[in-house]
């Protein structure tokens, strides 16, 4: 008997650059999706910088990860969820976004959080 994916729902709350997080997170995700378990992503805070278009690192001196957002839906992670507030307090709108998300008020988000079987930070 098969058993039933677990609802996993990973927070990326920190900015693409600086720290090692949002880029181990990102690999976590990839590997928790091989995985065939109920996988969402949510952008908060500056987490929304993470899936930002036309991100130039050049100047960091760093190779940068965000496109690898785009084979997010290869792995069946297709449940991507943002912000609404940390976007239009960033001054962005969905048509700044490297990937298709879904806009969503903070009660939505915490909503959706009590439903899942785990939470992860990254």
């Amino acid at each position: 008997m098969a058993e039933t994916p677990k609802k996993i729902m990973f927070v990326m709350q920190k900015p693409p650059h600086g720290s090692i997080y949002p880029y181990e997170g990102l690999e976590f995700i990839l590997i928790s999706g091989a995985y065939e378990q109920d996988i969402s992503l949510v952008f908060l805070g500056d987490g929304v910088y993470n899936i930002k278009k036309d991100q130039d690192t050049s100047e960091l001196g760093i190779k940068g990860f965000v496109k690898t957002y785009r084979t997010l839906e290869g792995y069946d992670i297709e449940k991507l969820y943002v912000d609404k507030k940390s976007m239009e307090d960033r001054g962005m709108t969905v048509d700044d976004l490297i990937v298709p998300v879904e806009v969503k008020t903070s009660k939505e988000i915490n909503a959706m959080m009590n439903e899942q079987h785990a939470v992860f930070p990254c």
